[in-house]
């Protein structure tokens, strides 16, 4: 099966036809691309641990130590897909020089399939968050239980037939436009979900701004923002090149670059949990589960909303004592009926 060459391995191939005079020497102009290129392999190799063991904290104090609530479930499977994507890298460097065209297929499938998912779920996140701002009617009282688990299931479950299919179609019929069609692929998810991702948190922002003139905003709403503001400046531009590079247009930045700011983005989503939920007035240490619990807590999860609209939520207050009442008086004919 023959396929077209990767990013990775256009920017490996050495062109020794250009040389530039440096020092009175005739140097090959690829022996500054490799230099680079090999600075960024090796960061890339030291922040990717770092972040493996800031995901791998998350996972196991939201999987055993912390009670989850609706929202930590997608903090959980956010994590669960950055420390896949940083394991990647692992598996993604040390095949690099080889020209492996298989091994390329099936790790770049897999890279981009565990990357199109904690996109996905980070827009999942700020559109619930926003719902949760502009309709806290519906979304205390209409909000199904198990939605958070649902979606994350059904993000999960996509990705694997999106790009699982795609995959088994390469090993079975041949790509010889491999990269032509991943830069399609990851377009075709890229570009939709980004721009969910964009529109709910940039009305996020417009609320919080408007709602918190006279009080800070809950740190749910900032661990939100600030996850959604790293992804934009550091794993946009990975989606971005791979596109352009399926459209012939490679001068965006170095391959290896985007990789360096994916792998950035998916090691700082633990230090913003860790670092909002921290109390800095306080001298003492705290158990990091009380910590990341205060981060994602949500006792203060509908203020805004609330500030804003005070008769919406008497309305809420009115609906909750009427059912009360209902449930009161449900009980009370229910004795009776027993007693006659």
């Amino acid at each position: 099966m023959a396929v077209s060459s990767t990013p990775g391995q256009q920017e490996y191939v050495p062109d020794n036809t250009t040389e530039t005079i440096s020092n009175g020497t005739l140097v090959p102009e690829s022996v500054g691309k490799d230099d680079l290129r090999k600075w960024l392999n090796i960061l890339s190799l030291v922040i990717a641990p770092v972040g493996l063991v800031g995901n791998g904290l998350v996972l196991w104090l939201l999987g055993f130590r912390i009670q989850r609530n609706h929202f930590s479930v997608y903090i959980l499977n956010l994590a669960a897909a950055d420390a896949l994507v940083l394991g990647s890298f692992f598996v993604f460097y040390p095949w690099e020089t080889v020209k492996a065209h298989l091994l390329y297929l099936l790790e770049d499938c897999i890279l981009y399939m565990f990357y199109c998912v904690s996109m996905s779920l980070l827009a999942a996140i700020s559109t619930e968050r926003c719902l949760s701002v502009l309709f806290p009617i519906w979304y205390r009282c209409h909000r199904p239980k198990h939605t958070s688990a649902a979606v994350c299931a059904g993000i999960w479950a996509l990705a694997l037939l999106f790009w699982g299919g795609y995959l088994g179609v390469c090993f079975h019929l041949g790509c010889p436009k491999f990269w032509d069609d991943i830069g399609h692929l990851l377009a075709a998810w890229f570009i939709p979900v980004t721009s969910v991702l964009c529109v709910a948190s940039l009305t996020l922002v417009l609320r919080v701004q408007c709602s918190s003139r006279r009080r800070q905003p809950p740190r749910l709403y900032l661990l939100v923002l600030l996850t959604v503001l790293v992804f934009l400046l550091c794993a946009v531009p990975l989606g971005i090149k791979i596109f352009l590079w399926s459209l012939s247009v490679f001068d965006f930045m170095p391959f290896r670059l985007a990789l360096l700011l994916a792998c950035v983005n998916s090691s700082a989503n633990p230090f913003i949990y860790f670092f909002l939920g921290s109390r800095r007035r306080r001298r003492g240490r705290e158990p990091l589960g009380v910590v990341l619990q205060r981060a994602l807590g949500e006792e203060q999860e509908s203020e805004i909303g609330d500030r804003d609209m005070p008769g919406e939520k008497l309305k809420i207050r009115d609906l909750r004592m009427n059912l009360i009442h209902l449930d009161a008086l449900r009980r009370q004919n229910g004795r009776g009926r027993e007693l006659l």
